[in-house]
């Protein structure tokens, strides 16, 4: 059954089974509508159907009397910073980010150049329910399409001028480096990038054929070849991204994961070492930020799950660092959205500062450990069974806002639905693995009694 997966984000689906010119028309219309009238900036990631949407998604805007800036295959993030300097009125991302080949997607941006606020999204949703037929432009009045090649080396140029980095310095430190692209828009970025940061670059999964070689989400299991490689060329680290750069994963000297949540707890403790501000992270991120954060007197503020909402609670608490932990750096002093040109920078400056190795670095982190898992409900309301939970653990530290989090003094655990398929999703985590497994199944278990 065609299947098309409605976000806070926007939507996506597989190409011919779901995702079609129709479903995009009726989207990217009733996001025109939105944005209301001015200037939109698309870009797209390297996937073989990203000119197909493209077009589609330009045509439509185009129909509807906008001014759409192209600027080619980008990073998301480079598509979100250019509507920022650009100062556009609207953005979109056309990328299925870490899902395989046969998907795409849109992923709609505001004029701040940042995903869509709930709110937003509430008003594009009551759009496209009351929208009776699109009503499109005359001849004489179609907008026009303008094409700008320059967009994605203003980004990276400006990630390099970031107020944190010596670039000279970092120079000095002569990194070699594994950059596994996965094919994607990396590509066209990230080699340059760590080039004029005077590292020698080992490149992996960097062909322009836009065809994912290998499962594009940066897991571990999925990275066995890039470990290896990293190992046998006996590189400082290396640097995997997701097919639209804002994920970014790495991997110690030694071969081994070096760990997405200790990415954005790395970057929060560079950040506030050099002055002191709050940190904003969602619910699901590790404990360890807030013990980093301790360190220097400075307070960790958590969103619910997406980096919308992330965004927007650092806007309100004023974040200088924030992110998720699936390897997402937000730094607002660039832009607000996850940027993995940002924390590859960052990274590389951290090392060259403190001397040292990538996997001394994680050595240094405190231990942690997270197990995920979900459980199916048949004709069972998600709602219905976290409130339950709610009830269980009542006189706990619980968070309700994103499903139901609760804190104990040696662990915490996370139950969330999903918005696309009956289950609740279970994030545990502890001070070791086992550990963090066994509360999993514990909690697991529990769930299933509540349905019975």
């Amino acid at each position: 059954m065609p299947t098309i997966m409605v976000s806070i984000s926007g939507i996506r689906g597989i190409i011919g089974d779901g995702l079609d010119p129709q479903v995009i028309v009726k989207y990217v219309s009733a996001y025109a509508d939105f944005i209301k009238k001015g200037k939109i900036v698309i870009g797209r990631d390297a996937r073989v159907t990203g000119e197909m949407v493209k077009n589609v998604t330009i045509g439509t805007l185009l129909a509807k009397g906008f001014e759409v800036i192209d600027i080619g295959i980008v990073p998301t993030p480079t598509v979100q910073y250019t509507v920022k300097t650009l100062q556009a009125d609207g953005g979109i991302a056309i990328t299925a980010s870490h899902n395989p080949n046969e998907w795409n997607a849109l992923k709609l941006l505001n004029r701040t150049g940042q995903f869509m606020t709930p709110e937003e999204n509430v008003e594009l949703q009551e759009i496209l329910i009351n929208s009776s037929a699109n009503i499109y432009k005359p001849w004489n009045e179609i907008g026009r399409l303008v094409e700008d090649n320059s967009a994605l080396k203003k980004h990276m140029n400006d990630v390099l001028k970031l107020k944190y980095i010596d670039v000279e310095k970092i120079k000095a430190r002569k990194f070699k480096v594994v950059a596994d692209c996965v094919n994607g828009a990396g590509v066209y970025v990230i080699p340059e990038l760590l080039r004029k940061l005077g590292c020698e670059v080992v490149e992996l999964n960097c062909e322009k054929t836009g065809i994912f070689p290998r499962l594009p989400e940066p897991l571990p299991e999925n990275l066995t070849e890039t470990m290896a490689v990293v190992k046998r060329e006996k590189a400082d680290l290396g640097i995997v991204v997701d097919p639209d750069v804002d994920r970014l994963v790495l991997i110690t000297d030694k071969g081994e994961a070096f760990g997405e949540e200790n990415t954005i707890t790395s970057m929060v403790k560079f950040i506030l070492s050099k002055e002191k501000g709050n940190a904003a992270v969602n619910l699901s991120t590790t404990r360890a930020v807030d013990d980093v954060a301790n360190e220097y007197d400075c307070k960790v503020y958590r969103s619910s799950v997406g980096e919308a909402n992330v965004v927007k609670k650092m806007k309100e608490v004023n974040a200088i660092i924030g992110g998720e932990g699936s390897g997402g750096v937000i730094l607002p002093e660039l832009h607000y959205g996850r940027d993995a040109m940002v924390g590859i920078v960052l990274i590389l400056q951290l090392l060259t500062e403190r001397n040292i190795s990538i996997s001394e670095l994680k050595a240094e982190i405190p231990a942690y450990y997270i197990s995920k898992k979900k459980i199916e409900l048949k004709d069972v309301n998600p709602d219905t069974i976290i409130e339950k939970m709610l009830k269980v653990y009542a006189k706990e530290k619980v968070n309700n806002e994103d499903g139901l989090k609760i804190d104990f003094p040696d662990h915490w655990v996370h139950f969330r639905k999903s918005n696309t398929e009956p289950i609740i999703r279970i994030v545990t985590e502890s001070k070791s693995q086992e550990e963090a497994n066994s509360l999993s199944e514990k909690y697991f278990n529990e769930i299933k009694e509540l349905v019975k």
